[in-house]
């Protein structure tokens, strides 16, 4: 319970100071811990550094801003997280989204670094061990579609990818994300919902729509991106479903990935 405690009051610091001039020495001072036992403690549960983290909620609201505030200055975006320079802003950013970001002026936003939040103690086994995440803005929306579907992604043999290296993993995740964005339509929004498992919210609830959209990412599988002049080729799972009496936002987690789940099952069937 005292882990439970003290990352509830960790995350909430970060997301609180995004925009200062935060460091993990900083963050432990606050909220009453040593540095290492911080580092480990989140190390353990979420798998990524304090500070990796930190730059991958900046570069997310950064990007969300270059993408939706095009009359702001990247300069004026890159101060506002911290970055004296351009250039070192334009660093940070090339490494979390693998483009410039006068590149990301003209993309399609999708959260690909959601706010971390709590896992819960009790539940299905399975989904206790996912990586949870604050999907606070997708429930928002699924409320206004509850009738729509969702087409859902996760990669095949991510951890053979992992081990080649993190960096191939992170370039997975991107290249997983362009192609689903590049399949949805001007409506449809791209959420991440876990580590490799990403949803299409769909603003239809035509299943033939949904089927079109999930059969345009599944004619991509094979097709391969590049690390350090390797071409590795990505698969993706992919599956539909239309959610039912989801009145809260851990019961949309629950649904999404029990439906990738079941999308699994089916075709091992």
């Amino acid at each position: 319970m005292q882990h439970i405690e003290l990352l509830v009051t960790v995350l909430e610091y970060i997301e609180i100071h995004l925009r200062d001039d935060m460091k993990t020495d900083d963050i432990a001072s606050a909220c009453f811990c040593s540095k290492s036992a911080l580092e480990k403690l989140f190390r353990s549960v979420y798998h990524i550094s304090v500070h990796g983290y930190i730059v991958r909620r900046r570069m997310m609201l950064a990007a969300k801003q270059l993408s939706m505030q095009p009359q702001r200055s990247i300069l004026d975006i890159a101060i506002e997280y911290g970055y004296s320079t351009h250039e070192s802003f334009a660093r940070a950013f090339e490494q979390i989204w693998n483009c410039k970001p006068s590149a990301f002026r003209s993309a399609k936003y999708t959260e690909l670094f959601p706010r971390f939040i709590v896992p819960p103690t009790k539940g299905d086994d399975d989904i206790m061990q996912k990586r949870h995440i604050d999907l606070g803005e997708l429930y928002d929306l699924f409320q206004e579609r509850t009738d729509c579907f969702f087409v859902l992604c996760d990669i095949k043999h991510m951890i053979r990818i992992n081990d080649i290296s993190r960096k191939a993993g992170d370039l997975a995740i991107l290249e997983q994300m362009r192609r689903m964005t590049a399949a949805s339509g001007e409506n449809d929004i791209v959420f991440r919902i876990g580590g490799d498992e990403f949803c299409i919210l769909t603003d239809s609830s035509d299943p033939a729509y949904a089927e079109q959209i999930a059969a345009s990412i599944r004619s991509m599988n094979g097709d391969s991106f590049s690390y350090e002049n390797q071409a590795i080729p990505l698969h993706l799972h992919v599956t539909t479903v239309r959610l039912k009496d989801c009145n809260r936002c851990d019961e949309v987690f629950a649904g999404l990935h029990n439906a990738i789940k079941d999308g699994k099952m089916s075709l091992s069937k």
